[in-house]
C-alpha cells in the first residue's frame, strides 16, 4: 500500500502565495507520476499539475504560468507552488500518485484564497 501525506494549505489572500507539500511512503516501487488535483465545492475533481517522473510536467491551463511542480530534494516529494492566487482557486487539493497502472490519493488539503 502506498500513502499520501499532504501538507501546506490554508488561508490566503488573493495575489499571495502558498506551497503545498506531499510525501509518499509505503510500498514504492517505480513511480509513473506524482501530481495534484483539486475539488471546489459541487465540482468535479480536475488535474492541476502532474509530473512524469522522468521530470516531464503537465498543468491545467488556468494555472500556467502561477503554479510549480517540482520533485523534492526528500525521496518520493512533491511540491506545488502557487502564487498569484485567485478566489476560484480555492478547493481541496489532493496528492495523487500513479505506480504500475494503480492510483493512490492523499487525504486532500484545503486551500481557500480570500478576495
Amino acid at each position: 500500500q502506498v500513502r499520501l501525506v499532504e501538507s501546506g494549505g490554508g488561508l490566503v489572500q488573493a495575489g499571495g502565495s502558498l506551497r503545498l507539500s506531499c510525501a509518499a511512503s509505503g510500498s514504492i516501487r517505480a513511480i509513473n507520476t506524482m501530481g495534484w488535483y483539486r475539488q471546489a465545492p459541487g465540482n468535479q475533481r480536475e488535474l492541476v499539475a502532474t509530473m512524469q517522473w522522468g521530470g516531464r510536467t503537465n498543468y491545467a491551463d488556468s494555472v500556467k504560468g502561477r503554479f510549480t511542480i517540482n520533485r523534492g530534494t526528500a525521496q518520493n516529494t512533491v511540491y506545488l507552488e502557487m502564487n498569484s492566487l485567485k478566489p476560484e482557486d480555492t478547493a481541496i487539493y489532493y496528492c495523487n500518485l500513479v505506480q504500475s497502472a494503480v492510483t493512490f490519493w492523499g487525504q486532500g488539503t484545503q486551500v481557500t484564497v480570500s478576495s
